[in-house]
């Protein structure tokens, strides 16, 4: 099982909520050419941050974070919502919640079963990609169905939305876990040199 101390904890808890800043959005993704990070960062702090609280934490940031430019500007949530003025934020929203819960809890699925093994990969992919595609499933599909943008929703329609989609959403996945898994692997590597200087030393 993978456990961190609080201070870890506290410092990669900074890291993704900085990653959604970064690329969320119209805020900074456009200029710095990132790719989504929401995804990962969810994953991810299903496999690290242990307070159950981090989950809520995290969808009131991005709720803050997607509508508070709107509310600067003056509009009320309801013409936000109603009022076409940004075309992702519409009564679908909602389904954002058990999207997102879905990419934590396969994170947190995960981290009970770390090993700090190569063979830990498979099931490290396998779990992103259970989560990735439940939460594919609430998002575009509560989207598409619900958020009334389309006029005539097919299930057709949405099946062809989601290959066409899908792995774009699973490139920018498999690229934040991949980077963290790497970061992950060098501390780990790290720390197990600094044990065996340790030992030796004493």
């Amino acid at each position: 099982m993978l456990t961190l101390s609080t201070r870890n904890q506290i410092l990669i808890g900074a890291v993704l909520a900085l990653l959604l800043i970064a690329t969320r959005g119209q805020h900074f993704a456009t200029s710095l050419q990132l790719p989504g990070a929401s995804w990962a960062v969810f994953f991810l702090a299903g496999v690290y941050l242990r307070p159950v609280w981090v989950l809520p934490a995290l969808l009131a940031f991005v709720w803050g974070l997607d509508f508070t430019p709107h509310l600067l500007s003056g509009a009320s949530l309801v013409e936000i919502v109603s009022g076409g003025q940004a075309f992702c934020l519409t009564p679908a929203y909602v389904f954002l919640v058990p999207a997102y819960a879905a990419l934590w809890f396969a994170g947190r699925w995960y981290a009970r079963r770390h090993r700090f093994e190569w063979r830990t990969l498979l099931p490290l992919a396998t779990t992103a990609l259970a989560g990735a595609s439940a939460c594919e499933l609430f998002s575009s599909g509560g989207f598409y169905f619900f958020s009334g943008r389309f006029a005539e929703p097919t299930l057709a329609e949405f099946g062809a939305r989601l290959m066409k989609y899908f792995p774009g959403y699973l490139q920018s996945l498999a690229f934040y876990v991949g980077l963290a898994a790497i970061v992950h692997a060098l501390f780990g590597l790290a720390g197990g040199a600094h044990r065996v200087r340790r030992a030796t030393a004493a």
